[in-house]
């Protein structure tokens, strides 16, 4: 299958986390379970807004919830012993973190206060969680990645329905990493990392789920993480190791391709701006923040985003 080549669009950097405030121990506790390679300073992921243009994000290997202000004015919030590896904000403004180390955890702002949330389905601990994404009906949606890959296809997608009941949806996904749900609420995208693929999770009226498909298979790199969602449904795509965000629409035809103007490890993606056309992405590997503007707004979350 051909493609019209997609339209370039160069990026710019917003705000980065200041030298003194990365880990220089490249044998910290979680870069020694991960590949060889793999950032080792600091891993920005989740970003995420709140009501006021503050940009919030997660910082994996040292275990700490970061702010940028809307000049790129760098802080912490809380560093605690975990690997906060998502992050998404609640309508009532509390901060959900799906949290690698001890599952999905609740920050409260305000108390500068985190607790646990969810630590396992049933007697069982979950592998590692990685991201999550609200419903417009507050279900939460996240996905439990742990070391799966290829080798072990074994990762889980979970429903924390707004009633409190935990289910999981999926238990054969090889690495699932970023989601977002299509502009009805109809399917999920899911970013499955390890086969290098966007799958499409359709929804059944009863609330399971059927017929589980490819909607994009890329090549190269490592493979896509975040997924962020414009108002016309198109797909925004951060492929972790290409250095690139790709925006496909919503047949999946590619339309865009966003280079990073830092390093490869394009990991997580958020609209935000004066006019929410600004595609904020986080390259992790050099702890900075870099953006694109699109000519779409993103879709408008059911939060303080």
């Amino acid at each position: 299958m051909f493609f019209t080549p997609p339209k370039i669009i160069e990026t710019t950097v917003f705000a980065s986390i200041p030298e003194n405030q990365l880990s220089a121990n490249p044998r910290n506790e979680w870069t020694t379970t991960q590949p060889i390679g793999s950032p080792y300073e600091s891993l920005i992921e989740g970003p995420s807004f709140d009501e006021h243009g503050n940009l919030y994000c997660v910082d994996v290997i040292n275990g700490r919830i970061i702010k940028f202000d809307h000049k790129g004015v760098f802080s912490v919030l809380i560093k605690y012993d975990g690997w906060p590896n998502g992050l998404k904000f609640h309508k009532d403004g509390r901060i959900f973190i799906a949290d690698y180390k001890n599952g999905i955890m609740v920050f409260d702002p305000v108390k500068n206060e985190i607790k646990p949330l969810l630590q396992r389905f049933q007697a069982e601990r979950f592998k590692g969680v990685n991201d999550l994404f609200f419903a417009k009906n507050g279900d939460l949606y996240f996905t439990d990645q742990g070391l799966t890959g290829l080798q072990d296809p074994s990762g889980r997608l979970f429903r924390l329905k707004a009633s409190g009941q935990l289910e999981c949806l999926l238990s054969n996904i090889p690495s699932p990493n970023g989601l977002v749900m299509n502009l009805d609420e109809t399917a999920i995208y899911l970013a499955v990392t390890r086969a290098n693929s966007v799958w499409r999770v359709p929804l059944m009226l009863d609330g399971s789920v059927s017929k589980v498909g490819t909607f994009i298979q890329l090549s190269g790199g490592v493979g896509p993480d975040g997924l962020a969602l414009d108002s016309e449904g198109r797909l925004a795509i951060s492929h972790v190791g290409m250095g690139c965000v790709w925006i496909v629409d919503q047949t999946g035809e590619p339309i865009y391709r966003i280079n990073s103007c830092k390093k490869k490890y394009t990991t997580n993606v958020a609209f935000g701006g004066v006019d929410n056309k600004t595609l904020y992405i986080t390259e992790s590997s050099t702890g900075t923040v870099i953006t694109a503007k699109l000519d779409v707004p993103g879709k408008k979350m059911f939060s303080h985003q």
